[in-house]
């Protein structure tokens, strides 16, 4: 497809070199064009790109080359190699926002279990009226309108504490005004979204990074480092809530993981924003640097399973860790040793090379914290620092 082109000479400067009467799939555009919106831009390969967009070169084909920023947001609809990549992530950071809304909406606390054992007797030394008002709104006990029959309801099974989850108003408020101060509790929900926050971060800064890096070596550089920052991020994100709800009992292992993970994101992040750490060398020490980051939350791990030996929420939740790990490091491996265009270069400039398969995992490992995060939830509300 690209046979008509001749090789860039590495002593010609790209914007000399294009002719705007050449083939279809040269992008017809000079940098000194007086008017940018006459120029059409098309697609090159790779030996027609200047050195700083040069990555991959077992991708071939299908490059954009320093377009103006109109055509580089329309190209978000059209079919070039990066438009998977741009699409995986932008998808994944709106599937973040929706369990955002649904996880502030719909993820309700819930109630100790051991106040809910004690509930009848704090019922008896309450408003009878109040209580009478309450049982209306349960949907498992009758309402009884004798106040002096309350009694034998008090000698029946209380309903599952499914109730607690429903919306209405009636059963929320009035639970939180009878039941005892201290024997009701919601554990504090900043852990979580700091990770959600963290996920949607990433997944946007890289679809953001993807679409504008090809407009010029300055906003390319710009790109890069955000994408880099926001890589850092999702995974020191991704310990918050593992870290904190596993020893929310234990202050000291608390403080001193998260502000060993906070500090590495940092450190990561300082490092990734360093313009030499962006050339296309120091891709195996990029993809080096953020798998040791994730590597390191095998202690916190390995630690809460100690703590909570063969407790089920404990067990549950490092199946999902251990599930996410696998998804990151896949991913990372995929995208340094460059599968699996390395092994038929051309043929996956589309759609199925590394950086995509990589976008895909990144999302799954993301999702399947999330997973883990709603255990961590229902764990702690229930519990609290019960052990």
């Amino acid at each position: 497809m690209f046979n008509n082109h001749r090789t860039v000479d590495s002593s010609e400067k790209f914007d000399d070199f294009l002719d705007c009467e050449d083939a279809n799939e040269v992008c017809l555009k000079r940098r000194k064009a007086k008017d940018w919106k006459k120029v059409k831009c098309q697609l090159v390969e790779y030996n027609y790109l200047p050195g700083y967009l040069r990555d991959n070169e077992y991708i071939l084909g299908y490059y954009r080359a320093e377009w103006p920023l109109k055509q580089i947001l329309f190209s978000l609809f059209s079919i070039h190699n990066e438009t998977l990549n741009v699409w995986t992530h932008l998808i994944g950071f709106f599937l973040f926002l929706c369990l955002t809304i649904y996880t502030a909406m719909s993820v309700p606390g819930v109630v100790d279990l051991n106040a809910l054992q004690q509930l009848p007797d704090m019922l008896r030394g309450a408003d009878l009226p109040k209580i009478q008002e309450l049982l209306s709104c349960l949907p498992s006990i009758p309402n009884i309108p004798d106040h002096h029959r309350l009694k034998d309801v008090f000698k029946m099974s209380l309903p599952s504490i499914d109730f607690l989850k429903s919306p209405s108003a009636c059963v929320k408020d009035d639970v939180m005004k009878m039941v005892a101060p201290g024997m009701v509790h919601e554990i504090t929900r900043w852990p979580f979204y700091t990770f959600l926050g963290g996920a949607m971060f990433c997944l946007l800064a890289s679809s953001v990074c993807h679409l504008f890096f090809c407009h010029s070596e300055r906003l390319s550089s710009i790109m890069l480092r955000l994408d880099y920052a926001g890589i850092a991020a999702l995974i020191s994100t991704s310990f918050y809530p593992s870290i904190y709800y596993s020893f929310l009992c234990n202050p000291f292992f608390c403080n001193l993981y998260l502000g060993f993970i906070t500090v590495s994101g940092m450190a990561t992040i300082i490092i990734s924003l360093l313009p030499v750490f962006q050339k296309p060398k120091f891709r195996n020490s990029r993809a080096s640097l953020f798998f040791g980051m994730g590597f390191s939350g095998i202690a916190p791990v390995l630690h809460k399973l100690i703590l909570f030996q063969g407790q089920a929420e404990a067990l549950q939740t490092t199946g999902y860790e251990i599930l996410m790990g696998m998804f990151y490091g896949l991913g990372a491996l995929i995208y340094a040793t460059r599968i699996p265009e390395r092994w038929k270069p051309g043929k996956f400039d589309i759609a199925g090379h590394s950086h995509q398969l990589f976008h895909v995992l990144v999302v799954a490992g993301a999702y399947t914290h999330y997973r883990a995060g709603l255990v961590y939830l229902r764990w702690r509300d229930l519990e609290g620092c019960n052990q």
